[in-house]
């Protein structure tokens, strides 16, 4: 792949291995079986398959990472971030959609994260991080490794604050978000043919030179602003049953379910894995954190290899299944969403579409469901796909 001339590269160091792909945590009420708090964050091989290195890009903390509890993300820390966020981001629409609706057999809304400035969630996390970080620290810089939206994010954030922002990303990261990146004004550095061998090269550079890495799921500020989507969710639509989530290293589902039970415990909260990249599904069935061997998935916004310690905690307390689709399902949501709403959306965006009309049985939609479409930022040759891919219905 082609990189434009304001891109670095670097070698990346070796990738460690370990030879046991699972982690003990705690068990999941979807497993049904006596907690334990044993454990520790998520570790195994890296992943591998068709989207190595666009894919994984959540899928291990960040260097000098705290551990964090559920307890350090509340409803409180939720209903700040939105008032800390309103400056800076209009809450995006909650659209009814009958062609959806018709299709489903169920009342449909649309919450659309796709309309972002950076056409993704991400931005809310982001935001919310540099917001609560010290004058001291925002001078010292901000990190981060990713394959994409998480990059867009911290980018975003960093020039709305004035702070110096380095994404590393894989050689062979989507070009349209690296592009995206850019544009932004972070210093985008290419490094290794995996996203982990991208984080170790992050995480060498954040231990030189004290820049606060900012991580995608694993902080409990970026999990509280991406919680307020279900802050807005509550405020535009009275008596939804169930919300649908994307899932890939988990914090968005563990922002939106956390404050979502804590509000209104009747809710069903749903999420949506890739069948090529289940890791939070194979987690919550084991009551303790399971990394992938290999990641297979055109979706490389939720081609995480394992959750995070964090996302995994909540997501144990509060989301009530996850569901796989397969990544033609995924292509043919696309596609609906762009015929019948005239909206675009990436793979991770349509993943809840697609288990909704695909899988509804699974789903256990029930009167009145939101589903939220969590980014928009697909490359041509996806779109395309998608645009050849079976008409639903």
């Amino acid at each position: 792949m082609e990189r434009s001339s304001g891109l670095e590269r670097t070698s990346a160091p070796s990738c460690p291995r370990t030879s046991s792909h699972e982690q003990r945590r705690p068990r999941s009420r979807l497993a049904q079986r006596k907690r334990s708090r044993e454990g520790a964050g998520p570790q195994g091989a890296r992943p591998k398959g068709r989207l190595r290195q666009p894919g994984s890009e959540e899928a291990r903390p960040a260097p000098g990472r705290q551990t964090k509890t559920q307890e350090e993300v509340s409803p409180a820390a939720v209903e700040q971030a939105a008032r800390d966020l309103a400056p800076h981001l209009q809450p995006t629409p909650l659209q009814h959609s009958r062609a959806f609706s018709v299709e489903a057999g169920c009342e449909v809304h649309l919450k659309l994260e796709s309309v972002q400035p950076i056409r993704a969630f991400k931005v809310r996390g982001a935001l919310n991080k540099l917001m609560r970080m010290s004058p001291e620290r925002r001078a010292a810089g901000v990190i981060t490794a990713s394959a994409g939206n998480h990059g867009m994010g911290v980018a975003y954030a960093a020039a709305q604050f004035q702070v110096a922002a380095t994404v590393y990303v894989p050689l062979a990261a989507n070009q349209l978000k690296v592009d995206a990146i850019k544009r932004l004004g972070a210093r985008v550095v290419a490094a290794g043919e995996s996203y982990h061998e991208a984080f170790v090269a992050a995480s060498e550079e954040q231990q030189r030179t004290g820049a606060t890495f900012v991580h995608a799921y694993n902080d409990p500020n970026v999990v509280a602003g991406q919680g307020t989507v279900a802050l807005e969710m509550l405020a535009q639509l009275q008596g939804f049953d169930t919300v649908v989530v994307p899932v890939g290293g988990g914090g968005l589902i563990a922002g939106v379910s956390m404050y979502l039970k804590a509000r209104h415990p009747s809710v069903r909260v749903i999420g949506v894995e890739p069948t090529g990249a289940d890791a939070m599904r194979r987690s919550l069935e084991a009551g303790r954190i399971v990394t992938l061997e290999r990641v297979n998935t055109i979706a490389d916004g939720l081609a995480a290899s394992s959750p995070g310690t964090l996302s995994f905690d909540l997501a144990r307390r509060y989301v009530d299944r996850v569901v796989t689709v397969e990544d033609g399902e995924m292509l043919r949501a696309i596609r609906a969403l762009f015929e019948w709403e005239h909206l675009l959306a990436e793979p991770a965006g349509a993943a809840g579409l697609a288990a909704l009309l695909f899988h509804r049985s699974e789903v256990g939609a029930g009167r009145r469901v939101v589903v939220v479409v969590s980014g928009a930022n697909v490359s041509e040759e996806v779109l395309v796909q998608a645009l050849k891919s079976r008409r639903p219905g």
